[in-house]
C-alpha cells in the first residue's frame, strides 16, 4: 500500500516560513507557525525554503519556481505539503491529515483522539526519555529492551499510554514486565488487517523479524513493524534472534 504524502515533523524554530496572504485565510496560518517558532516572513525573503500562500495563484508559481515548497491553502491540487490537524500533549505530537481531501475529517478526528489521549501522556515519554540510560544498562540488548518497553506500554499494563500516568518510576515499570521472545506463529483466517486481534497487532508491532508465507497480503504485512526483517518462506522457522513472528493463511 503506498503513501500518497510522507508524514515529517520539522522543526522551524528561528527558522523563515513564507506568509502569503491576509485576513481570515492567513491569520490562523501565522498563528501556528508562530507556535512552532517560525520567523513569518514576505514572499522575498532569499533564505525561506517553505511557503503558505492563502490566496494568491500567481505567488504559488512564483516560489514553486525558486524550489520553495509551498502550501496553497484549501488547493490541495497545489500543495507541495499540507498541514495536519494537531493534537498536542508535548513533547507527544499526534498529526491527521487527509492529504487536503478533507480538512472536517482531519478536525473530527483530532476531537475524538483530544477526548482519549490523557493530559499527562507528555509527562509519561518524559518520564521514558529519562529512563533510558538505566533501561540501556540494564537491557543492552536493543530487542530486548524494545520488547521490554512495548510490554510496559500495552493495554492495561503499567504504563498504558491510554491511561493516566501515576508518576512511577518508568525504568522499574518497563523492567518489571516479561518480554516475548522466540518464534510465535500466526495463522490468519482473514486478509482484512483490521480483523487482527489486540494479541496479533501487538506481536507485529514487537517482532524483530518476521516471516510469511507468500500468500499474506500486503495489507497484512504494512502493520509489521517498519525495521524489522522480513522473509517470505514456504515453512515456520523453529528458531530465531528476538522475536520472530511467523505469518500464514488459513486455507
Amino acid at each position: 500500500m503506498t503513501l500518497h504524502s510522507l508524514p515529517l515533523f520539522v522543526r522551524l524554530n528561528g527558522r523563515p516560513v513564507i506568509l502569503v496572504g491576509d485576513g481570515e485565510a492567513a491569520a490562523p496560518k501565522r498563528r501556528l507557525l508562530e507556535r512552532a517558532g517560525a520567523i513569518v516572513v514576505g514572499e522575498d525573503h532569499p533564505d525561506a525554503r517553505l511557503a503558505i500562500v492563502a490566496d494568491d495563484d500567481e505567488a504559488v508559481t512564483r516560489l514553486k519556481a525558486r524550489g520553495v515548497l509551498v502550501n496553497a491553502v484549501d488547493r490541495p491540487e497545489l500543495c507541495d505539503f499540507t498541514l495536519p490537524a494537531i493534537v498536542d500533549r508535548a513533547p507527544v505530537l499526534v498529526a491527521i491529515g487527509t492529504g487536503g481531501v478533507s480538512a472536517g475529517l482531519a478536525a473530527a478526528v483530532r476531537q475524538r483522539l483530544e477526548a482519549v489521549l490523557p493530559a499527562s501522556l507528555g509527562r509519561l515519554a518524559e518520564a521514558l526519555h529519562g529512563a533510558r540510560a538505566a533501561l540501556r544498562a540494564a537491557l543492552p540488548d536493543g530487542g530486548a529492551r524494545r520488547r521490554a518497553i512495548s510490554a510496559a506500554l500495552a493495554p492495561g499494563a503499567a504504563l498504558d499510554p491510554l491511561a493516566d500516568y501515576d508518576g512511577r518510576d518508568a525504568a522499574e515499570a518497563v523492567l518489571a514486565g516479561a518480554a516475548t521472545t522466540g518464534v510465535v506463529r500466526l495463522e490468519l483466517a482473514s486478509r482484512d488487517p483490521d480483523d487482527l486481534t489486540l494479541r496479533q497487532a501487538r506481536l507485529l508491532a514487537a517482532a524483530d523479524r518476521v516471516t510469511h508465507r507468500a500468500d499474506v497480503p500486503a495489507a497484512i504485512l504494512d502493520r509489521v513493524r517498519a525495521d524489522a526483517a522480513r522473509e517470505q518462506c514456504d515453512e515456520a522457522p523453529t528458531h530465531g534472534t528476538g522475536l520472530t513472528v511467523d505469518i500464514g493463511m488459513r486455507s
